[in-house]
């Protein structure tokens, strides 16, 4: 079986334990998301369970991987780098809290309930993705002083 092969079924095996995961735990569901936002009425902790389930899975693999020049399937790590914490991440974080809170969707369960149809995922992730294009030209657009990348 060739790299690219395993890569792909990684990938796949990967992205359907995590759907799964989203629909079982019912973060698919923003009405769930959005009773875990809602400290001061209704308040429903279930999302903090799932969370605290993801970190116990997260944190050894991610100490195992920081050991690891490559994966299993043979790619190359690409960690996330850690860096200061900028202007930019901030604002990422406010946009990204917002539109958590206004819709109860994520981007990992926004593509799971727009994968089964759901009309404000598929709103939500056409929007997402236009957010994206905003900032992907932000960053292109021409500075004075700044070499273009």
């Amino acid at each position: 079986m060739s790299r690219a092969v395993v890569r792909i079924a990684a990938a796949l095996l990967a992205g359907l334990v995590f759907g799964s995961g989203l629909i079982v735990s019912g973060m698919a569901n923003p009405a769930k998301v959005l009773g875990f936002l809602d400290v001061a009425g209704n308040w429903n902790p279930t999302l903090a369970f799932v969370m605290v389930g993801a970190l116990l899975v997260a944190a050894p693999a991610l100490a195992l991987a920081g050991r690891r020049s490559r994966s299993y399937a043979g790619a190359d790590m690409q960690l996330p780098a850690r860096g200061p914490v900028d202007r930019a991440v901030v604002i990422g974080g406010l946009v990204f809290g917002v539109g958590w809170g206004l819709a109860g969707f994520c981007p990992g369960p926004a593509f799971v309930a727009a994968g089964a149809g759901v009309g404000k995922a598929l709103v939500f992730v056409a929007a997402m993705g236009c957010g994206m294009a905003v900032v992907e030209l932000w960053r292109r657009r021409p500075v004075p002083g700044r070499a273009v990348a």
